[in-house]
């Protein structure tokens, strides 16, 4: 009679394990799968972007015959292996440049294809901004399952890690210059 106590008090904590794994298995899950879908949106977001600011350079030069203006860095950005976070910094940098470019020549650069393609940038910066913060809010929340336990040791089993978040601060290391306003 004792045996079959201690069999089923054994099956019965090995249920609520089994249940406990589960729940906390599928939380890391559930967030794993928005951090993916945040990531495509960003994607094709800055893929958007990228393109839009091709078509203003492209603008850009027909309208003004200054031989001075290049975008070299903007137009070398495609062949370049960069993560979203280095991709999307710079092609903020590219939009300052144009932006100074259309101050400098206003009465060239105020034309209504340029003010669509404008558009459409802040539209790509509008989807960008709100997949960054939904992107950040599981990334927040996978990170707090990956360091609490008993989620951890779950995650540990699957080499599911922490993540950063999408702003490309690196919190553990040295280097201050990844802290742009």
């Amino acid at each position: 009679m004792g045996l079959i106590y201690a069999l089923l008090l054994i099956l019965i904590l090995a249920c609520v394990i089994g249940i406990i794994y589960i729940i906390y298995f599928n939380k890391l899950q559930d967030c794993k799968v928005k951090i993916d879908e945040a990531e495509s949106i960003i994607d094709e977001a800055l893929r958007t972007k990228y393109d839009t600011l091709i078509k203003t350079t492209n603008i850009i030069k027909s309208s003004i015959d200054d031989n001075k203006i290049n975008f070299k860095d903007l137009e070398s950005l495609k062949e370049e292996n960069i993560s979203n976070f280095d991709l999307e910094r710079k092609l903020n940098d590219s939009i300052i440049l144009i932006d100074k470019i259309k101050e400098d020549y206003k009465e060239q650069t105020d034309t209504k294809d340029l003010r669509s393609l404008n558009n459409e940038i802040k539209r790509a910066d509008e989807k960008i901004s709100a997949a960054k913060k939904y992107y950040n809010k599981y990334v927040s929340i996978s990170n707090e399952l990956v360091r609490k336990f008993p989620s951890n040791i779950i995650a540990k089993l699957h080499g599911i890690t922490i993540k950063n978040f999408f702003d490309g601060k690196d919190m553990n290391d040295d280097i201050l210059d990844d802290f742009k306003f």
